[in-house]
């Protein structure tokens, strides 16, 4: 029985470490993906001669919703696996390996900890440039609307501006 159960631990380890390349791997995707998408925002606003983004800000927003999905999927499967770890250690029987178990447990549990932080970290990094950028991009539509109204309305407006500082005067 404990050959059984050695084997059902390294089980659990191969799908943890399986699981945990996949992770590190999509987050790695992920940080580009959300790094692109400010840097084509970016891009956008100094050069106007070059103002298609590789990627439409449409295409980035269903990506990014498609990532996040998966590495969640994949945050909550390497709980499963971490918390069958935790389950193994603690029956009977198992005792004798415990220290070894913990430990290798532990550390299972730090990088998961460590990839779910850096999930949320570049998500709310990515949703607070977003904000910022639509915020700003609705501002400066504003602006452009402004400056791009009817010639004659800020021709209207700079010669009653003028008449009334003649007048106070």
């Amino acid at each position: 029985m404990a050959g059984g159960n050695s084997n059902y631990w390294e089980d659990l380890r191969k799908q943890a470490r399986q699981l945990e390349n996949e992770l590190d791997l999509k987050l790695v995707s992920f940080s580009k993906l959300c790094t692109s998408y400010s840097s084509s925002r970016d891009g956008r606003r100094g050069d106007s001669s070059d103002t298609t983004p590789l990627l439409s800000n449409s295409t980035q927003d269903r990506m990014f919703e498609t990532m996040s999905v998966e590495i969640e999927q994949l945050l909550a499967k390497l709980t499963g696996v971490n918390d069958k770890m935790a389950e193994y250690t603690s029956t009977p029987g198992v005792t004798s390996l415990n220290a070894a178990l913990m430990h290798t447990l532990q550390r299972h549990r730090d990088i998961l900890q460590d990839y779910t932080h850096e999930f949320h970290k570049t998500k709310s990094n990515f949703m607070a440039i977003r904000e910022r950028e639509d915020l700003l991009g609705s501002v400066r539509k504003d602006i452009e609307t402004y400056k791009s109204g009817s010639g004659v309305n800020n021709r209207r407006t700079e010669l009653f501006l003028k008449e009334h500082e003649h007048l106070r005067k």
